[in-house]
């Protein structure tokens, strides 16, 4: 993958928030997904890759675009994988919710997790939680650990958690440890990125969500030198089946984030939809659009925040989706 990848990877990113953005706070989560994986689809095309998805769009969503195997990209270029979301936080989106973002991931073919659509306990933390976190250990022993390699007090911590019946006893477990916790309704990748950066308020994720949006955020950690524990949850004896046809020979295995995410060459970009700890929603005024864009690649170590301002009668391919 060459350098100037990571730049056109924003744009495709940044035209998707363009789009569903429009649909912010309107009650329509379909609309607005909708919007975004049209406009994605459509930035792609302009893009030199010969590209896989291999993380998409699931069934359960039954997405017109974005299908795991959908090639897209000009095909002129070498050969990835693609991990996509290109609204992650439909609901958010629809209620006008911090933290929706549009995501995506690319990197060499074959160094992408083929996560099948199914739930995955997850923790995710920052740089000085690296080779700390468990999820093996308790929650007090993983808040312990993080906070010795923080050099804080574990009252200082605070963990993003899905507001769900599932995490009652992660939640219960992080109060009486004596971290703060700050719950969520919808999309955890956000907040798994926000983890790894500094001063966003958050300091470490955990429970079970979307197997696919794990590996997005573990794309994001491997640029960030964070680190990421999962293990995959099938709820039946289909989706244990389908974990082996991708190649899990043993789907309750811990995977790390290099069993996420192989190799070091990985590109994540994000854009802003609605207001968040690490991006800015989509601003717009008349003829245009202000995005904030977060685009890093592991392999040189560079994080990218792009403020951008798009205008309607400068950029064709905009206007199609204003």
């Amino acid at each position: 993958m060459n350098r100037q990848l990571a730049l056109e990877l924003a744009r495709v990113t940044e035209l998707a928030a363009i789009s569903a953005g429009r649909l912010m706070g309107k009650g329509d989560k379909i609309a607005a997904d909708d919007a975004a994986v049209k406009a994605m689809r459509a930035m792609f095309d302009t893009v030199d890759i010969d590209g896989t998805v291999v993380i998409g769009e699931g069934e359960m969503d039954e997405a017109p675009m974005l299908y795991i195997g959908e090639r897209v990209g000009s095909g002129k270029g070498g050969a990835v994988d693609i991990a996509v979301d290109p609204l992650e936080g439909t609901n958010l989106v629809a209620k006008g919710q911090p933290n929706a973002i549009a995501v995506l991931a690319v990197a060499p073919k074959g160094c992408l997790l083929h996560a099948p659509d199914m739930y995955m306990d997850k923790i995710c933390v920052g740089p000085a939680g690296k080779g700390k976190i468990s999820l093996d250990a308790s929650v007090k022993e993983n808040l312990t650990a993080l906070a010795e390699g923080k050099n804080c007090k574990i009252s200082d911590l605070t963990v993003v958690i899905l507001d769900r019946p599932r995490h009652q006893d992660i939640i219960r477990d992080v109060r009486e440890a004596g971290a703060r916790c700050k719950l969520i309704t919808d999309g955890d990748v956000a907040p798994a990125v926000a983890a790894a950066l500094d001063n966003t308020g958050v300091d470490m994720l955990i429970g079970k969500g979307g197997a696919p949006e794990g590996v997005l955020a573990a794309a994001a950690l491997k640029c960030l030198g964070g680190d990421m524990q999962a293990r995959l949850v099938p709820d039946d004896d289909k989706q244990l089946e389908r974990c082996k046809s991708m190649g899990l020979k043993d789907p309750q295995m811990v995977l790390t984030l290099d069993d996420l995410v192989k190799g070091d060459d990985v590109v994540f970009a994000a854009t802003g939809i609605t207001d968040g700890e690490s991006l800015t929603g989509v601003r717009y005024f008349g003829g245009g659009a202000h995005t904030h864009t977060l685009v890093m690649r592991s392999k040189t170590g560079t994080i990218r925040f792009i403020n951008a301002t798009h205008f309607l009668d400068k950029k064709p391919l905009i206007k199609d989706f204003f």
